[in-house]
């Protein structure tokens, strides 16, 4: 007998509950009850984590997708723009720092100008623009761009409790998303082993077709109900804590930076984000190599008299996702499928990613959800060894002589895949190539930016007749230096940018 997937139910909001609704809703606009249904449950006593305030440039087209105007997720999110991260002290610990720029080398796919740089530990700086753009403090875009535009690629820095309001508010009135506030009680499970329904403490038993596991770290429903486990990574990852504040500014015209600012410490690193309001910043470490103490000493230490008669919020977790994403009828997305740590904002992507899936692959009829279940785990299986050799990459070319980041140096804790292609890289380095999956998370210019920025230099002189387009790189850099120079001069302040472009609207 048919029996079509029309009726959804996601346990859990913040972040990942209503982005999640947000963007399957998109994919049905238009559809009646009858036809479809989302419900988003959530408690109320249950606040979100709100530090995943770092966004990937995926975001502007998940906006765009869902109907949000991007001026107002700057004003009611106090967003800022976000054009990548600077990293400081990674390799030596003496002030070193190189940017990984949200914009692509210039001749990205066609040529690459690591072999042609005059260092390649300069690689960001000599084949794009984008670090002298941060370094200035200057917006991506200049005030005749239109919205979701510019010369500049951008994510997006957000108050994240801010855009989970926002993300209710045109869930329930524009996309016809369900709001139900009640608390889980227990969860029903059929002979055949899946979900038949949730019992909430004053609906009772609400029963769906798909149901969505947004509970956070707990994952209540395919973690806690259906019992799939969890595999660590902290053989790999070694960071399991966090301490968060929220900085003010010194003034209301104090300068925003355009970029995350992660700055390396003995035991971790601090992150830094600055909003429009405030900054947020806090400090991941790994509890094996450092003590709450000594930690919150760290992030105090680098904030200053700012951190003054702050106080300093824990957070602990568990480097690592579920064995499975996607078991019998239940999916889970955010924290409940997986987290390692604040690096390179990933846990925000994974959520737009894994929603997209949904939306696009929805089964049309139950029998088919194991056939899109197994797609669904063999790519979040791809994307999160992919992530942890992206993030490892941070780590295992320091210099630095601490314990913690001598461990990081351990080749035991390389993931086999990492290994495979340092190898390989160390005669010519990442190429578009080796990146030619339709799933990929980062490009290879992503991987360049780090390898190099972290002093990895190939051996180029032993592949030599692959690098015979001198000239044409010589172009490629000459450019660069101009547009450089224009974008300098022509570019408006960061703060002020945003200040007049709201002003404007």
């Amino acid at each position: 007998m048919s029996h079509p997937v029309k009726n959804i139910v996601i346990v859990g909001g913040g972040t990942a509950g209503w982005l999640s609704a947000a963007v399957i809703a998109s994919y049905h606009q238009g559809a009646s009850d009858e036809q479809f249904r989302i419900t988003l449950v959530e408690s109320s006593d249950l606040p979100t984590i709100g530090v995943g305030e770092g966004t990937w440039p995926t975001m502007k087209n998940t906006l765009r997708q869902i109907g949000l105007n991007e001026r107002e997720v700057f004003a009611r999110c106090h967003a800022a723009f976000k054009q990548g991260g600077k990293f400081v002290n990674w390799v030596h610990g003496n002030g070193d720092f190189y940017y990984h720029p949200f914009t692509v080398p210039l001749g990205y796919g066609k040529l690459d100008l690591a072999p042609y740089v005059e260092s390649v530990e300069n690689f960001a700086v000599e084949s794009n623009f984008q670090h002298h753009i941060c370094e200035a403090g200057l917006a991506p875009r200049g005030h005749t761009d239109l919205d979701y535009q510019g010369p500049c690629n951008y994510a997006y820095h957000l108050d994240a409790g801010e855009l989970a309001n926002m993300l209710k508010e045109h869930c329930t009135q524009k996309l016809g998303v369900h709001h139900l506030v009640d608390t889980l009680c227990d969860t029903l499970i059929a002979d055949d082993g899946s979900i038949e329904a949730i019992v909430l403490e004053n609906t009772g038993q609400l029963a769906a077709d798909l149901f969505v596991d947004c509970t956070g770290a707990r994952s209540l429903l395919l973690g806690q109900a259906l019992g799939v486990g969890y595999k660590s990574l902290s053989d790999v990852l070694f960071n399991d804590s966090a301490l968060a504040m929220q900085v003010p500014y010194e003034s209301a015209d104090t300068p925003v930076a355009s970029h995350t600012i992660a700055t390396a410490q003995d035991a971790g690193w601090i992150w830094d984000i600055g909003l429009t309001h405030r900054r947020g910043v806090g400090h991941v470490y790994s509890s094996r190599f450092t003590s709450d103490e000594q930690a919150e000493a760290n992030l105090r230490r680098y904030l200053g008299k700012a951190a003054d008669g702050l106080a300093a919020r824990k957070i602990s977790f568990k480097p690592g996702h579920r064995e499975k994403f996607w078991h019998k009828n239940c999916v889970a997305v955010g924290m409940a499928a997986g987290f390692v740590e604040p690096l390179e904002a990933t846990a925000i992507m994974l959520i737009e990613l894994s929603s997209r899936f949904i939306g696009e692959n929805l089964p049309a009829d139950k029998a088919l959800m194991p056939v899109v279940a197994k797609r669904f785990n063999q790519q979040m299986d791809y994307r999160w060894q992919r992530i942890a050799d992206f993030l490892k990459l941070h780590y295992m070319l320091t210099q630095r002589p601490e314990p913690y980041w001598q461990a990081h140096c351990d080749e035991t804790t390389f993931p086999q895949s990492l290994k495979d292609d340092l190898a390989i890289w160390r005669y010519r380095g990442p190429a578009t190539s080796d990146f030619d999956s339709a799933i990929e998370l980062f490009p290879a210019a992503s991987y360049q930016y780090v390898l190099y920025g972290m002093e990895f230099k190939p051996d180029f002189s032993s592949q030599a007749y692959l690098y015979n387009q001198r000239q044409q790189a010589e172009q490629l850099i000459k450019r660069n230096q101009q547009l450089t120079q224009q974008m300098l001069q022509n570019l408006p302040a960061h703060r002020d940018y945003i200040e007049q472009w709201l002003a404007t609207g």
